[in-house]
């Protein structure tokens, strides 16, 4: 009988340590998956923000992250050697990629603005075209290694490892969620954001100046771009000239997924994409994340095809 109960008490333990494992290997997958998923939040509210203002799809979003991630790569070193803290060079990158996002609207978006929906988009995708070979050019082809700007420590939790920095990507993408909102919903700029979209000669008889509007938004959405590199850079520390096309789409699908032109469509999105490529990863199978992502876009699609939370609206013709 003593041999009998110890051996199930073997037993007892071994399916313990399983479960921990398993228990510690599921958390590890939602801390992870929420953290590739605020970073496609963060990239897909730049597009939901753009696509609401003109109904243009800006191919070239992701590459502003690009040139984000390669200014911090070039200003950590500058602003560390110079004895400032190596977290203003975060401001360098926005006001770069705002500088970026507003020479792009303005010389290339603008002039083919009233040429039709199809124009903007080939033109769209030329930029993004540009961006990369230009980057390629100024560059070079090699990845580069981004200094690191913090230092955070990790905690355990039931078994699983803790990044405090993933926690930060998380936090900052819900407060730029809920600023943005905020911003969208109570400000006299946010108001005539969302006139424009409605009737834009009518906006024009109001007194809104539409081409500051939408110049506005778009130095908004690349604001959020150079955030959005930077905590990608915390995560993957590294840079290349092609690293804004990939994020771009996924973030473009999370945009679509969440509800395009809606601010919060665009975080639950991102989070849903972010959440099914690791859980797919990890027990399905690491090389069908990218088919089951897109297989998954194209159900919700079929059966709410305005996205999540995104709202069927009739547009005139």
């Amino acid at each position: 009988m003593p041999l009998y109960e110890k051996e199930c008490e073997r037993k007892r333990e071994k399916e313990r340590k399983v479960f921990l494992m398993q228990l510690a290997l599921f958390i590890q997958s939602v801390i992870n998956g929420l953290n590739q998923g605020a970073i496609y939040a963060l990239i897909a509210l730049g597009y939901t923000m753009v696509y609401g203002i003109i109904r243009m799809i800006n191919f070239a979003h992701g590459d502003f992250i690009m040139v984000g991630a390669y200014t911090l790569f070039y200003t950590i070193p500058l602003m560390t050697s110079a004895g400032m803290p190596a977290w203003l060079s975060v401001l360098v990158a926005i006001l770069v990629c705002v500088a970026v996002g507003i020479t792009v609207e303005v010389v290339a978006y603008r002039p083919v603005r009233s040429q039709g929906s199809m124009t903007a988009l080939i033109t769209a995708l030329a930029m993004s075209l540009f961006l990369e070979n230009l980057a390629m050019v100024l560059f070079g082809a090699n990845p580069k290694s981004v200094p690191a700007i913090f230092t955070l420590p990790t905690v355990s939790f039931l078994g699983a490892t803790l990044q405090t920095k993933y926690l930060l990507t998380f936090g900052i993408g819900a407060c730029m969620m809920i600023a943005l909102q905020l911003f969208v919903k109570k400000t006299r700029m946010g108001k005539a954001m969302r006139a424009v979209p409605q009737d834009k000669e009518a906006s024009t008889l109001m007194g809104i100046h539409v081409n500051k509007i939408i110049t506005t938004t778009f130095a908004i959405g690349s604001g959020l771009a150079a955030v959005a590199a930077l905590m990608y850079c915390s995560t993957y520390p590294r840079c290349t000239t092609d690293m804004g096309s990939m994020m771009g789409l996924k973030a473009f699908i999370a945009a679509v997924l969440g509800g395009i032109g809606s601010i919060p469509g665009a975080m639950v999105g991102g989070l849903v994409v972010g959440l099914v490529e690791i859980f797919v990863k990890v027990y399905i199978a690491p090389g069908w994340y990218e088919a089951i992502t897109y297989g998954l876009l194209i159900v919700v699609l079929l059966v709410k095809p305005s996205g999540i939370l995104g709202k069927n609206i009739g547009e005139k013709v």
